[in-house]
Formats: structure tokens, sequence, C-alpha cells
């Protein structure tokens, strides 16, 4: 099993300084580079304390520099709020000075205040979205960029640089079932959220093999699988961590004045609204929690029924990423 660390910049009750916040973040990720980790995911968000990391690239970029073997995955370049050239650029320049570690994520975004304040129409940021990947990829792929779309349209444009990596791996954020299809149907790896429980991400995770192979496409690259995680030393201590940071989680992603709605947009997030303990789910399906012992038995388990390949970690707390460094690591290493 690979490891990797779904990295959020979370400024929960202001609690410590931001800078502090940038701080404990990486001096994580000075730790994942020298204990085997595969990589650290980025997450970008804008306007909240949800993930203060408005450019996952400029944080990327930073993160390259100061370490040597780790590879510096984007969860996710939120790609509908750039202008599609300028994302080329910058994942590209990121790549060079990375020395070819970049693992490139892109998702489309669900909160309603970034769709707004980007001037993204919600029912329509799946066309946004896809037209801005299909830019990006041409970009890197062609010499002069050629391309005709709803949106927009490039003649003979040199995009510069072009990524280090010969193939650039890039992987789509993929928690609805139609983001699944589009990833299967133009051959794409996916990322899998960290808010679909284990028996919805065995599923989808089959749906999308299938739709892959139905399209003429084979499984060249990893699937990182978010989950939750709370370690403590006793189990006890481990679901006061794993309730606290659910009830955060749910708040953040799915609490009706954050989600955004519309056609083909939130139905995961109204899943959740629907239910009358939303938390209760996170902790019965979602969330890994409980001693080391406990935890690497879950995970052991869940690699062969997911099957769980490559684990996203997200921490909820910095203890659960120590105890998972020094303790459930190396039982799968």
């Amino acid at each position: 099993m690979k490891f990797g660390i779904l990295q959020f910049f979370s400024w929960p009750e202001r609690r410590v300084s931001l800078p502090t916040v940038y701080e404990r973040a990486l001096e994580r990720i000075q730790i994942m580079d020298s204990t085997g980790y595969d990589a650290v995911w980025l997450a970008e968000h804008h306007f909240s304390g949800y993930s203060v990391c408005p450019s996952v690239h400029i944080m990327g970029t930073h993160v390259a520099a100061t370490t040597k073997n780790i590879r510096i995955g984007t969860a996710v370049s939120l790609a509908a709020f750039y202008h599609p050239l300028r994302l080329a650029e910058e994942v590209a320049l990121m790549d060079m000075l990375s020395g070819g570690r970049v693992n490139w994520g892109a998702g489309r975004g669900f909160d309603k205040k970034e769709l707004e304040c980007f001037d993204i129409l919600p029912e329509e940021s799946y066309e946004v979205f896809h037209e801005h990947i299909d830019i990006v990829m041409a970009a890197w792929r062609d010499e002069k960029l050629n391309f005709k779309g709803k949106r927009y349209e490039f003649k003979d444009v040199e995009v510069l640089p072009k990524p280090l990596q010969e193939n650039l791996p890039v992987w789509i954020a993929s928690s609805s079932n139609e983001a699944i299809t589009w990833a299967a149907e133009k051959g794409h790896a996916i990322l899998m959220d960290p808010h679909a429980t284990h028996v919805t991400i065995a599923s989808k995770y089959q749906d999308y093999r299938t739709q892959l192979a139905a399209n003429g496409h084979t499984l060249k690259q990893d699937i990182p699988m978010a989950r939750l995680m709370a370690i403590a030393p006793t189990e006890k201590e481990a679901l006061e961590i794993a309730k606290s940071g659910a009830g955060w989680i749910y708040d953040a992603y799915a609490n009706p004045n954050v989600a955004a709605t519309g056609k083909n947009v939130g139905s995961h997030q109204k899943e959740l609204q629907k239910l009358d303990d939303p938390v209760a789910r996170y902790m019965d399906g979602v969330v890994v929690y409980g001693t080391p012992e406990q935890v690497v038995d879950k995970l052991k388990k869940l690699e062969e029924t997911l099957p769980l390949e490559y684990l996203l970690a997200a921490p909820l707390s910095h203890e659960t990423f120590l105890l998972l460094t020094e303790e459930v690591m190396p039982h799968f290493l």
C-alpha cells in the first residue's frame, strides 16, 4: 500500500495564528519527505478557513524547494477558476522547478462562494471545468496549441514551459457519478473523495474500472482513496478526535450555507444534508479511527475490500499524523 497525505491548511476557530498553520503543515511535510510517503497532496480553497491555500502551485513550488524525495500533488487545482493557459503554465513551471515531481489533481469545486466570486455559474461548472482540462492537456502535448471550444479559441500558441515529465500524471477529483463517467471516457485516473463511505468508494471504484475498460482505456496510475483518520493512544481519545473532526468537515463541506446547488452540482452534499445525523454517518463508514493497532487492522481489511492500494490520509489531528507515520505505516511498507 502506498501512503500520501491530503494536506489541508485548515484554520478552525482561528485558534492559532495563520503563520503557525503554515509552519506546522510545512514541518509535517519535512517529516513525510524522510519517512516513506509517496506524496503530499495540497488542498486549494478560497475565502474560508477550510484550507487557507489559495494557490497550491505557489505552495507546491515552496514545498519542492524544501524537500528532496516526496512527490507534490494538488488535491486539487480548482481548474474552473483559472484561465486555462495560465493554469497550464503554472503547473508545468512547478513540475520544472520540482525536478519532475508533480502529481496534478484537478477538480471542479463545490463551494458556492468560490463559484460566485470567480463568476462561474454552478450549472455550468462541469462544462467550464471539462474545457479547461482539455486545453491544459493539449497545451502540454502539442508544440503549438490550436483549440476551438465553446469559450476559448487559440491559434498557434506556444505554451511554455512544457512539463519536465514527458507524461505528467493527471488525476480528476471524482465524487459524483458524472465525474467518474467523464474521467473514464477520457481515460483519466481519478482521486476518490474523503466524504463517501467505504462501501460507496468500493462501488464507485468498480464502476470506474468497468467504464474505463468499456471506453478502451487501461488503468495506468494509482487511484488514491482519501480517508479521514483519527488515531490516538486510546480508543476513547480517537473517538473524540473523530467526532470533532467529522463535525467540522461536514460544516465546511456540506452545510447548506456552503455547498453550491444547481443542475449536476451538489448531489453529494445534498445526500449528506438529508441525514438526521451526518456525523454518525461519517463515524460509521468514513473515518478510520482507533488506536494504532486497531487502525492497522482496519486498513488491512480495507486493503482487501475496496481494494485500498493507495491511502490518501486526511489526519484529523497532528497526533494522528505522527502515529500514522511511526506506528501504522511500517506495517505496510
